[in-house]
């Protein structure tokens, strides 16, 4: 009952502003995803698009999943808002990390793991799972706090709050697009 509302939260062919992306799957004849057309398949948030000094705004969730599908990473966020380039925050699965380290004989003497090494081992992976997305990673900061509930780095939806990754390792950030 209030029309500037009602104005601001629908658009001019009356679909509700969520702040989600998606897309409408067509209609199919056949095959299993007959019973699927029209059906609304979302895909990110409005607010997570990260946008390049290039112009070119790009999705993190899509570069997200297929990174997180690496045994390496538990957890990653990518990050690039007002750059020229596209970079990440990882948080490694240690024990995988050391795995497959030895199984390429990469450690060092005291059975340690050097940084160059996990960032080699990284960047290998993010290579390979992310060879069929339309954007690649390049820099990477290797962080060893997960990000959870507790610590406000993630929402009790288990979602990574990217902003307070963001603001909490601003200056590592910096360091690593210089």
């Amino acid at each position: 009952q209030n029309p500037s509302a009602t104005n601001k939260a629908l658009d001019l062919e009356g679909w509700f502003n969520t702040g989600d992306i998606g897309w409408i799957a067509p209609h199919h004849a056949t095959g299993p995803s007959r019973k699927c057309g029209g059906m609304l398949v979302l895909e990110g948030r409005a607010k997570d698009t990260i946008v390049l000094t290039t112009g070119e705004n790009v999705e993190p969730a899509e570069l997200e999943e297929a990174a997180s599908r690496s045994s390496l990473i538990d957890q990653i966020m990518v990050i690039g808002q007002d750059r020229r380039r596209l970079g990440a925050i990882i948080v490694p699965n240690n024990d995988e990390v050391v795995a497959a380290a030895k199984r390429k004989s990469s450690l060092d003497g005291n059975n340690g793991l050097a940084k160059d090494t996990v960032m080699s081992l990284l960047h290998a992976e993010l290579k390979t799972w992310m060879a069929g997305c339309s954007f690649q990673i390049g820099p990477i900061l290797v962080v060893d706090e997960p990000f959870t509930i507790d610590n406000g780095l993630m929402t009790p939806t288990m979602k990574i709050r990217r902003d307070k990754v963001a603001a909490k390792y601003q200056s590592e950030i910096e360091a690593l697009y210089k």
